[in-house]
C-alpha cells in the first residue's frame, strides 16, 4: 500500500452510490492517522453515514476520535452550514437597517441555492484556508455519489468563473452578495484541487459494469477539470474456482467479466483490488485490517444451516400488481446509492407498459442511466427521458429572459443575465423540469429514479424555496408548479417506493429518508428490499455468511413499512 505512505494533503473519495467509498475512504483515513500525523475526516454527503461506520456521533466541527489516536471526524451539514451562513449575511445589519428590510434579506437568503453554497463554503474554507485547517497533515473527504461530487468539485471553478465576469457585483438571488470577499479563496481551492502534489482522486468502483462505467465518467469529467490526480479502487472482488454454488459461480463470473472490460479512462490509472468480505464492515476494529486482511474460508459449507422465513414479503409481481391498480400516477424509488433504484424503476416501467398502461421513466440523478437500464428496444406506449440540467438551464433563462427581461430597461436585463449564469440557476431549472414531470401522472404512470437520498431530500426540501425564488425570476408561478407540493403529499397520486440492501447502511439510511418524508408530509408507499441472497440456496462460506447477516436487516424492514417486497440477487 504504498500510496498510503505518499499520500498527498487532500484525498478525495468517489464513485457511483454504493461501491464503499465512505468505508475506503475511512479506513485510509485511520491508516494515515496510524503515521502519527493528525488528520481530518469529512463528509460531504447530505446523507452522511461517517456516524454509524465510526461508531460516534459527528457534527460540523471536527471530533476527535478516541480510539483512534491522530484522528478526527466531521460531517457537513448542509443545513447547519446555511443557517451559519444566513446569520455571517445578515448579522452585522441587525439593529441597523429596519426589521422589514432584514426579513426581506432572510427571504432571499432561505433558498436551496443559499444551502449549496453555504455548504461549498465550508468545503473550500478545509481546502483553501490554512488558518482553520493548518493543522492538519491530510484531509480526508468521503463524498456523496458522482453527480452531486462532480457537483462539488466543478463549483470552484464556477463560482470563480462567474465572479470574474460579475461585472455588475450584485445578483437578486440574495446568497451572491456574500460571495465577493470569496474570490481569493475559490480561487484557492481550484488551484490546490488542480495541483497534484496537494490533491488525489480516489475513484471507487465495484466489479460490475455500471460502477465501473459511472468511475470512468467520473474520471473523464475530472481531468476535464484539470483534476488530473487520480487512482482507481475496486472493492468486493468476488471469486469462486471451486464448488458446485451456480449463484456463485454467476457471481464470479459477472465479476471476471466486469473487470475483463475496465473502460479506458481507467485502464491507467494506478489500482487497488480489494475482495468481498464475508463480514460486516462497520466498527474501527473491522476497518484496521481493510486494506490487507483476506477471509481465510473454505469454499463452500458441508451443510448450510441458516434459513429465514420470507412469506412476509411480497414478490416483484406482487409489487407490480399493486401499483398497477390506479391507473396512472407519479411512482417514484428512493433510497442510497447503489441499492438498484434505476434498475427497479426501469423494470416497473416496462411491467407496467407490458400491462397497456402508458408510462413514462424519467430521472432526476445527473449519473444515472436510465436509458440503458431500460433497454434498446421498447414498447411504443413507453416513452424515456432524462432531466438534463444544462438542457433545463438553458430553457429556464430563455423563458426568464423573454418574460421577466422583457419589463426591464437595459441595465436591468444586464443584471438578470449576470444572475441567471451563475450555478444557481441549473438547481432551480432541474426543479422547474421536476415539477412538469410529476405533472404527467395525471393520466400516465410516471416512474421517476431519483438521486441518492441526500440529493433527493435536497430537492424535496427546497420545494417552497425554490418555489418562492421562481416567483421572483419569472412574477406568475407556473400552474405544475403551484400543484406539486400537494401531488407528493397525495398518496393516492404519488407512490414513494423505498429501496434499500438487505443491509446495515442501506437500511437505515432508508429509515432516515422514510422519516424526513413524513416530516415533509409525504408517506412512503412500500419498501423493495433488493438483491437479497436470502431466497436463493447458497452453498458458498462468503455468500453464505453474508446471507446469514441479512436476517436481522430484513426483521428491520419488516417493522418499517406495511407493505415490504423481497427481490433476490440476480
Amino acid at each position: 500500500m504504498e500510496w498510503l505512505y505518499n499520500a498527498p494533503r487532500n484525498l478525495f473519495f468517489t464513485g457511483k452510490g454504493g461501491v464503499g467509498k465512505t468505508t475506503t475512504a475511512t479506513a485510509t483515513a485511520i491508516a494515515l492517522a496510524g503515521n502519527g500525523a493528525d488528520v481530518l475526516l469529512v463528509s460531504t454527503d447530505p446523507a452522511s453515514n461517517l456516524d454509524e461506520v465510526l461508531g460516534v456521533h459527528l457534527t460540523n466541527a471536527p471530533c476527535a476520535i478516541a480510539a483512534v489516536p491522530h484522528l478526527f471526524a466531521m460531517n457537513i451539514d448542509p443545513e447547519a452550514a446555511a443557517a451559519a451562513y444566513r446569520e455571517r449575511i445578515v448579522g452585522p445589519y441587525r439593529g441597523i437597517l429596519p426589521e422589514a428590510a432584514l426579513v426581506s434579506i432572510e427571504e432571499q437568503l432561505s433558498g436551496a441555492c443559499t444551502v449549496e453554497i453555504a455548504a461549498f463554503d465550508e468545503f473550500t474554507k478545509l481546502i483553501g484556508n490554512r488558518e482553520l485547517s493548518g493543522r492538519f497533515a491530510h484531509i480526508v473527504f468521503d463524498t456523496a455519489p458522482t453527480g452531486h461530487t462532480l457537483r462539488l468539485l466543478e463549483l470552484p471553478a464556477a463560482w470563480s468563473d462567474f465572479l470574474a465576469n460579475n461585472a455588475g457585483g450584485t445578483s437578486c438571488l440574495g446568497p451572491l452578495s456574500g460571495l465577493g470577499a470569496q474570490k481569493e479563496l475559490y480561487q484557492g481551492t481550484r488551484a490546490a484541487l488542480a495541483d497534484p502534489a496537494q490533491t488525489l482522486v480516489v475513484v471507487v468502483a465495484r466489479p460490475e459494469v455500471a460502477t465501473l462505467d459511472e468511475a470512468a465518467r467520473a474520471a473523464a469529467e475530472l481531468a476535464a477539470l484539470d483534476i488530473t490526480h487520480q487512482m482507481l479502487v475496486i472493492n468486493g472482488i468476488f471469486r469462486c474456482q471451486h464448488g458446485s454454488d451456480a449463484v456463485a459461480r454467476a457471481l464470479s463470473q459477472r465479476a471476471a467479466a466486469a473487470l475483463a472490460s475496465v473502460p479506458a479512462a481507467l485502464r491507467d490509472l494506478p489500482r487497488v483490488e480489494l475482495p468481498l468480505s464475508s463480514r460486516p464492515l462497520l466498527g474501527i476494529d473491522a476497518l484496521r485490517g481493510f486494506f490487507t486482511t483476506t477471509d481465510e474460508e473454505p469454499d463452500e459449507l458441508a451443510m448450510p444451516l441458516f434459513a429465514y422465513n420470507t412469506a412476509p414479503f411480497g414478490t416483484f409481481d406482487c409489487l407490480i400488481g399493486e401499483l398497477a391498480q390506479a391507473g396512472s400516477g407519479v411512482i417514484m424509488t428512493m433510497g442510497k446509492g447503489g441499492v438498484g433504484k434505476t434498475t427497479l424503476a426501469a423494470r416497473i416501467a416496462l411491467a407496467l407498459a407490458s400491462a397497456g398502461h402508458s408510462v413514462h421513466l424519467t430521472t432526476t440523478d445527473p449519473a444515472a442511466h436510465i436509458a440503458a437500464a431500460a433497454g434498446d428496444v421498447l414498447p411504443s406506449n413507453l416513452h424515456v427521458s432524462r432531466i438534463d440540467p444544462k438542457v433545463e438551464k438553458a430553457a429556464y433563462i430563455a423563458e426568464v429572459m423573454a418574460t421577466t427581461g422583457a419589463t426591464l430597461d437595459e441595465a436591468g436585463r444586464a443584471l438578470l443575465e449576470e444572475e441567471m449564469r451563475s450555478p444557481c440557476a441549473e438547481e432551480i431549472a432541474v426543479f422547474r423540469a421536476f415539477a412538469r414531470t410529476v405533472a404527467h401522472g395525471t393520466d400516465a404512470f410516471v416512474v421517476i429514479d431519483t438521486a441518492p437520498t441526500g440529493h433527493t431530500l435536497l430537492l424535496l426540501d427546497a420545494a417552497e424555496a425554490y418555489h418562492r425564488q421562481v416567483s421572483r425570476s419569472m412574477g406568475d408561478i407556473p400552474p405544475e408548479i403551484k400543484a406539486l407540493l400537494p401531488r407528493l403529499r397525495d398518496p393516492e397520486f404519488t407512490k414513494i417506493v423505498v429501496v434499500t440492501l438487505p443491509e446495515a447502511t442501506p437500511v437505515h439510511e432508508a429509515s432516515a429518508l422514510q422519516d424526513d418524508l413524513k416530516r415533509a408530509g409525504i408517506a412512503p408507499w412500500g419498501w423493495v428490499v433488493n438483491q437479497s441472497f436470502t431466497p436463493l440456496p447458497i452453498t458458498n462460506t462468503v455468500l453464505h455468511r453474508r446471507k446469514e447477516q441479512e436476517g436481522r436487516y430484513l426483521d428491520e424492514v419488516l417493522a418499517l413499512t406495511e407493505k415490504p417486497f423481497l427481490i433476490a440477487w440476480g
